[in-house]
């Protein structure tokens, strides 16, 4: 089975979203959804254990080439995400994209031009891409 295009599952989500039509539950459930996405992150560390955090300062500074600065970057992430967080953190990220795609089907927004947007701007800005 082939992943439906973006606009497949933006189709999809319209015809099953039947309780949250209003803009405004769909942007509270949203907002919902990415904080069980964040604490989902956060469970992987805090109880499993199988990622851990060791965050320090990156040593930038305003001197410093952009190229040397990209390859100094770190993600301060340690360890691997076990399958049992992956599969939770998934089905996290995938309701967030459900509520994402409600949004974009209210405000009349394809969820296909935003990342094609989004993809032409990294393209564009490259490294100067601040967002």
């Amino acid at each position: 089975m082939s992943a439906p295009t973006l606009q497949e599952f933006q189709s999809q989500v319209s015809e099953l979203l039947l309780r949250h039509r209003s803009l405004l539950d769909v942007v509270t459930k949203y907002s919902q959804s990415n904080a069980s996405v964040n604490r989902a992150v956060s469970k992987s560390i805090t109880e499993c254990g199988c990622i851990a955090l060791n965050a320090r300062n990156q040593g930038f500074s305003e001197e410093m080439p952009l190229d040397q600065a990209h390859r100094q970057s770190k993600s301060h992430m340690e360890g691997a995400l076990c399958e049992q967080c992956r599969e939770v953190i998934r089905n996290e990220m995938g309701k967030n994209l459900f509520y994402m795609s409600a949004m974009c089907n209210l405000l009349e927004i394809s969820l296909e031009e935003v990342v094609a947007k989004e993809a032409d701007k990294c393209s564009t800005l490259g490294w100067f891409n601040l967002t």
